[in-house]
């Protein structure tokens, strides 16, 4: 075994775990009606993302991948605390969090 064959090995199944992480709050997010599950599959995607970048620059042997990890992390709490806020005020003034009914708020 060489060397580049040594340091590959981690890298393909952490990839493989982000994608499938990914795919995963994709599908939820595409699937699921309610407000609340739509936003938990965004974040889903958002750490297969962090993942991704972490495993890449770990691989590479730089902070790059750790760098955009804090970047994410933090759109990931600011878009939590933006979304929590529309999803509340939206059960209050529908009683529902079907987002077909948050769509009808535009007619």
């Amino acid at each position: 075994m060489t060397v580049s064959q040594i340091s590959l090995t981690p890298l393909i199944p952490g990839l493989l775990l982000a994608g499938v992480l990914f795919a995963l709050g994709l599908v939820g997010l595409l699937v699921r009606r309610n407000l609340i599950f739509m936003l938990i599959s965004v974040e889903i995607m958002l750490n297969a993302a962090a993942l991704a970048f972490i495993l890449a620059g770990a691989h590479h042997g730089a902070a790059d991948g750790q760098v955009m990890f804090l970047f994410i992390l933090a759109m990931a709490a600011a878009e939590v605390a933006v979304g929590l806020a529309i999803i509340l005020k939206l059960g209050r003034d529908l009683g529902t969090l079907d987002a077909d009914a948050a769509r009808k708020l535009g007619d």
